[in-house]
């Protein structure tokens, strides 16, 4: 019966959001943990008469760690790659060939079978794109960018000549996007950043996901100094320590974002995607428009967030003003 369930999120994955077409050969790359989803996504994409292949790989040791080499050749010759995963593979060297060669990549990290069926999948995402469009545009190359919330985040970047991208879960060629989250976001220039960022609703990597305390993490010169908080904090201090990459600490990216059926679960994708809220990545940025390769791509997530994008005010309170 739940197989059944899935389809229709199945469907709305294939059909809506990656635009599968009757002759398409589409790459399902998925691990032990997220079969099941593999192969309700692939009975829908042979349902249109297209041609699934689904792949297996070992889950990888740390997200942002790239495929095997045959598995990013397979994504840059697909049609379309849709990632059922539960490690990211998201911000890698393969994603950004693939979309660079033509191909469209769909992202559904750490999914569970249950998002198919009940989660930030059933909105409406051809109304949400509009909004998203017009947030992307808002702070795209913002020479200053300011971000408070009233927990106590106060944090400025410069955005100037950085392309913003946004994600509205539907795809063309030379585009991927992750699903559910609905987000506009820009890569700010690296060195900039300087302030602090308290994440008060969501880090969902590692074992964290939805905070219990808030997590502050100073910046300065564009990456993280330090991390205070509560035990969900020391979590992510020593694993960014234990990458013995500096890089871990760039930050990588303000993300915002849009899906009005997302909700803060502890999942990747639909935490990142609830509507208001707003998100900054640290480490790796090439798959955003930005320089930095780096061991993992996290996100801190916070709420109630004020975005000034020179001098005009996107966000007020987690609503959206323009």
């Amino acid at each position: 019966m739940k197989k059944i369930l899935m389809s229709k999120g199945a469907k709305t994955i294939v059909e809506t959001c990656a635009q599968v077409k009757k002759g398409e050969q589409v790459l399902i790359i998925t691990e032990p943990k997220t079969i099941t989803i593999a192969e309700t996504i692939a009975s829908a994409v042979h349902a249109i008469e297209a041609e699934p292949t689904i792949a297996m790989i070992i889950p990888r040791t740390s997200d942002s760690q790239d495929p095997p080499k045959n598995i990013a050749a397979a994504m840059a010759d697909s049609d379309v790659f849709i990632s059922a995963v539960h490690t990211s593979i998201t911000h890698t060297h393969a994603v950004k060939n693939a979309v660079e060669n033509g191909s469209r990549g769909i992202m559904l990290t750490q999914f569970e079978d249950e998002m198919l069926i009940d989660s930030g999948v059933n909105a409406d995402f051809p109304s949400a794109a509009v909004t998203c469009e017009k947030v992307a545009k808002a702070i795209e190359g913002a020479e200053e960018i300011k971000l408070t919330t009233p927990y106590g985040t106060d944090l400025n970047v410069s955005a100037k000549g950085r392309r913003s991208n946004y994600m509205t879960c539907m795809v063309d060629s030379g585009q991927f996007a992750p699903v559910p989250t609905v987000e506009a976001n820009v890569s700010p220039l690296e060195g900039t950043a300087t302030g602090k960022i308290v994440a008060d609703a969501s880090i969902p990597y590692i074992g964290i996901g939805v905070l219990r305390d808030p997590v502050v993490a100073t910046v300065e010169n564009g990456f993280i100094t330090s991390i205070t908080g509560g035990d969900q904090a020391k979590i992510l201090k020593d694993n960014l320590a234990s990458k013995n990459d500096d890089m871990v600490y760039n930050i990588a990216e303000i993300g915002i974002g849009l899906n009005p059926k997302c909700k803060f679960i502890g999942s990747m994708l639909e935490d990142e995607g609830v509507y208001g809220s707003v998100h900054i990545g640290i480490g790796t940025n090439i798959t955003l428009g930005g320089e930095t390769k780096a061991a993992c791509h996290y996100d801190l997530i916070m709420t109630k967030p004020t975005l000034i994008a020179d001098g005009t005010t996107v966000l007020k309170d987690g609503e959206v003003c323009i």
